[in-house]
């Protein structure tokens, strides 16, 4: 009996420990504001620095008020507020984004690795969703809705989403993401557009795409 029970407390340190390694580290101090590394040592977030040297510009960044470029391709500008930005964001696990898209914009489909995104439309009207993962109830489901100002969404950890400016006008949102690093994977840079590049054969099979269409993708990221 208590060599089960011994198991059993295994078994469930081992779950809570894979589950906290999952996300940003968890702050064992008030904060850990981060310095660069040095000596080619890497760490899973940052080093601190001594906390008799932080000041309030640690935790501080302006400039979310001023509109992105949104004149590239897809029509749309990310202002990302992460651990880069702020150095005061190591281990707290959270970070900040401003969407600006041009009428029509897109913010293409894609993944953040490591964080969960909140969004709220502060102008014009987006049409946005995610798609839910090869296992989950109703495979590759579609899950979307049309936000106006106000409006709130959740995109689950990981899973492809995207937001699209549905008018004529500009619009504008911001973004909460639960890491102070939240990484993204554009969908289709990364797979048109890798370097070195995927075999074509590899995509035209995957994609069930003519080899020329493969190669003209390439070509084009």
């Amino acid at each position: 009996m208590e060599g089960l029970k011994f198991v059993l407390v295994f078994v469930l340190l081992a779950l809570a420990s894979s589950f906290a390694s999952a996300f940003d580290p968890s702050p064992l101090q008030d904060f850990c504001v981060a310095v660069d590394e040095t000596d080619g040592v890497f760490v899973n977030g940052k080093f601190c620095k001594d906390p008799k040297d932080v000041t309030a510009k640690d935790f501080f960044s302006s400039g979310l008020n001023i509109p992105g470029d949104t004149s590239g391709r897809v029509g749309s500008n990310v202002t990302a507020v992460n651990v880069e930005k702020i150095p005061g964001l190591n281990t707290l696990g959270i970070s900040l984004a401003r969407i600006d898209f041009a009428p029509y914009g897109l913010n293409p489909p894609h993944t953040h690795p490591r964080a969960t995104e909140i969004i709220v439309v502060v102008e014009g009207t987006l049409y946005v969703g995610f798609v839910t993962s090869n296992l989950a109830n109703g495979d590759n489901r579609l899950i979307t809705k049309a936000l106006k100002p106000g409006d709130v969404f959740v995109f689950p950890i990981g899973l492809i989403h995207f937001q699209f400016n549905m008018g004529k006008t500009k619009a504008l949102a911001f973004a909460g993401l639960s890491s102070q690093n939240p990484g993204v994977i554009t969908i289709a840079n990364a797979v048109f557009g890798s370097d070195p590049p995927i075999n074509p054969d590899v995509l035209a099979k995957a994609f069930q795409l003519d080899k020329k269409v493969v190669d003209y993708l390439q070509k084009s990221f």
